[in-house]
């Protein structure tokens, strides 16, 4: 059976006036703030403590977003008679977030936890040259990185926990057992 001449008009009609006919869901936005997911991905902050200028972020990025300078500096050594030791130190860390591509692939493989996803969204610019967050204004979005989640109670003991409760325990252990007298006292 052949359709009726302008049925689909009238079909699209009535879409259009139920949808008119109902409440609007649209969020106001700088008048109301929307709420975001646990896991939004806003902006990328910045841990400087936690940070060995190991490279890799800036080696793993995909986009080339990320800019690390560094120099050497000798340490004195820890004990005496130990040797000097040299570490980097970190000068610059500057994200281009006009390049960024916000995978999250510099995040992940920073084996130093000093990457974290903030959900802070509204860091726009009217110039795109601003939008090179240099490592004062990704430390201040540490601020805004909520607190990891809680551990599920029935999971098990992260090992790193396990061995160092293991080893407080043996020296506990070993403090608390009495003193025995050495030689030849009676």
């Amino acid at each position: 059976m052949a359709p009726i001449p302008g049925s689909g008009l009238a079909k699209g009609l009535a879409v259009t006036l139920r949808t008119m006919t109902r409440k609007t869901v649209t969020e106001q936005y700088p008048d109301a703030q929307p709420e975001l997911p646990p896991r939004t991905r806003g902006v990328i902050g910045l841990f400087e403590e936690n940070c060995t200028v190991c490279m890799l972020c800036a080696r793993e990025c995909p986009d080339w977003c990320i800019y690390i300078d560094s120099h050497k500096e000798t340490v004195p050594p820890a004990a005496p008679g130990g040797r000097e030791r040299s570490r980097n130190v970190l000068d610059r860390f500057a994200i281009d977030f006009s390049l960024c591509m916000y995978c999250g692939i510099c995040i992940e493989v920073c084996p130093f936890d000093a990457l974290f996803w903030s959900p802070e969204f509204e860091y726009a610019e009217t110039d795109i040259r601003d939008l090179t967050h240099e490592r004062d204004k990704l430390r201040e979005w540490m601020w805004t990185v909520p607190a990891p989640p809680a551990l599920d109670p029935g999971a098990e003991e992260p090992k790193e926990i396990a061995a160092a409760r293991k080893t407080a325990e043996k020296l506990a252990a070993a403090q608390a057992e009495p003193q025995e007298p050495q030689g030849g006292e009676s």
